[in-house]
């Protein structure tokens, strides 16, 4: 019985496996990735830019997973990320871009080559891991740690710059940050520029470019001025005063950048690159005159012109009237466009009678009239706002007077306007001691005669009043700009000391932040002052 049994369990077996019953198949694992090799051991990375790290695996059938970057420990790197992995021309050979997160630090990392992969049992992700990498951020030179962007002016066979008359071939680049572009290479010509300021150890430039470039995204143009900022502590004024015309309504109003400056190689320190004054159609708007434009219409503008206590253009002279700290009664005009060499007499002659004309219904028995009076001449709106910059700011120059522009449209009036140069005594009781309790350019030029009409007066104070919600933000501006400047500033004062060439705006012997909140202290006592005076 039990061998019947036996030998009956055997023969259905034969059967089950002669009638062709299959087993069902073995379905195997993908393959996976189980090393991972790097083609290099180090990177340098420069800020912002990327750089190629060649990696591979050992399965090169093996479909790879996310590719990261991780510290020991497992954490990621926030200095540097992969952007993409792309594939190599062999199997299994990749390259992971590897791209610096431009934050500006200093970093040296020992990471891995992570390789994300799936446990084919449990769903589980794991990293397969490369050999050490080691990722180091470019060591930067000074000048590009402080968040600025660098130009660098290169001249020819690198001649230094001794004249302001000459210029010397150069070439220009600029070394951008995330908020400005900065610029590959440009042909340019360099030459010194200023007054008072070219003889101060720390020199402004003026760059002439070949062709009109875009710096900085601003409109494009061959003409571009860094200014030296030698004696202002703050490094904010020009700055400051800026910001504060392009709050009115005036034509234009310079753009302006804080850079630093690496000239031949050598690092000059914190500067300010600004759109100098020029006729153009994206500065100072009005008419180009041509040297046919001698009667007629065409003969009553445009013209730029400078009120320039320096008087030392070669088209200038004294209005008797009005009044200026340096001549007394009269006030020196100087004609900056037409140029000097192409102006000619009727259009000399034409600029000098307007300004008599104006001035002599200014200070004429009819001068508040709408249509005898100053108002025939002048654009009364820009001169209020153009007063309101100098006297909330505290530059005294309005009545010195030094860099003041004037500028006349054909078929126009004089339009006050653009600001210029406000390094020199600019919100400082140093220079002007009487801007505590009062105004400083109260009896400037022509304003002294100005304020004499009702009519003018209560429209400037109207004017401030409307302007001051806007002016109440400077503070908040001012705070912005400290913090943007701190490191530009440690590095400009420990080449350049304003206090050795004695005192000018008063805080020269101050630190940087002390200066500043001086800065910010005296502009808050302008906005309380003025309305009392007006």
């Amino acid at each position: 019985m039990r061998a019947t049994t036996l030998w009956t369990a055997l023969g259905a077996a034969f059967l089950l496996f002669s009638c062709g019953v299959k087993e069902e198949p073995v379905v195997e694992d993908p393959p996976v990735v189980w090393s991972v090799s790097v083609g290099e051991t180090s990177l340098v990375l420069s800020s912002g830019e990327s750089a190629v790290l060649p990696f591979s695996v050992k399965d090169k059938d093996a479909t790879l997973g996310e590719v990261k970057l991780l510290l020991q420990g497992g954490r990621e790197p926030v200095d540097f990320f992969v952007r993409e992995v792309i594939p190599g021309q062999e199997a299994g050979s990749y390259q992971a871009v590897v791209v610096d997160a431009g934050l500006g630090d200093e970093y040296d990392w020992e990471v891995y080559v992570a390789v994300t992969q799936r446990n084919a049992t449990n769903g589980r992700e794991y990293y397969v891991m490369s050999p050490v990498v080691r990722i180091q951020s470019k060591v930067l030179p000074p000048e590009q740690k402080t968040g600025l962007p660098v130009v660098y002016v290169d001249t020819e066979g690198g001649k230094p710059i001794v004249s302001k008359e000459e210029y010397l071939n150069a070439s220009l680049q600029i070394l951008g940050t995330k908020v400005y572009d900065g610029l590959e290479s440009a042909v340019c010509q360099i030459r010194g520029r200023g007054n008072t300021t070219w003889d101060w150890p720390k020199k402004p430039y003026l760059l002439k470019l070949d062709s009109k470039q875009s710096i900085f995204g601003l409109p494009k143009h061959k003409r571009w001025i860094l200014l030296a900022n030698f004696m202002d502590r703050t490094l904010m004024r020009n700055l400051v005063s800026m910001k504060v015309s392009s709050m009115t309504n005036l034509a234009w109003t310079p753009h302006c950048v804080p850079v630093e400056l690496v000239l031949n190689g050598k690092h000059q320190g914190s500067y300010l690159l600004i759109e100098q004054v020029r006729v153009d159609k994206n500065r100072v708007n009005i008419t180009e005159m041509k040297t046919t434009d001698n009667a007629g219409d065409a003969l009553t503008g445009g013209y730029l012109l400078e009120l320039d206590f320096h008087y030392d253009n070669k088209v200038q002279w004294i209005d008797p009237h009005g009044h200026n700290n340096q001549w007394g009664d009269g006030v020196p005009f100087a004609v900056k466009s037409p140029d000097e060499d192409e102006i000619t007499p009727q259009q000399t002659a034409y600029i000098k009678q307007y300004i008599s004309d104006a001035a002599e219904a200014l200070y004429g028995p009819d001068f508040k009239d709408p249509e005898k009076g100053y108002a025939k001449y002048i654009d009364v709106d820009s001169f209020i706002d153009y007063w309101i910059v100098f006297e909330v700011m505290g530059n005294h120059e309005l009545g010195n007077p030094g860099s003041v522009y004037m500028h006349k449209d054909r078929g126009g009036k004089l339009v006050a306007g653009p600001c210029w140069d406000f390094d020199w005594g600019v919100l400082s009781y140093n220079t002007s001691p009487q801007a505590k309790t009062g105004l400083i350019n109260g009896s400037a030029i022509w304003y002294g005669r100005l304020r004499q009409d009702p009519a003018f007066e209560a429209k400037l104070k109207a004017r401030f009043q409307e302007l001051l919600p806007q002016l109440e933000t400077i503070p908040n501006y001012i705070d912005e700009y400290e913090r943007l400047l701190t490191a530009s500033a440690k590095l400009n004062f420990a080449m350049w000391n304003p206090a050795g060439d004695g005192m000018i705006n008063g805080d020269e012997n101050m630190t940087f932040h002390d200066a500043v909140a001086r800065l910010k202290s005296i502009y808050k006592d302008r906005l309380k002052v003025i309305p009392s005076k007006l």
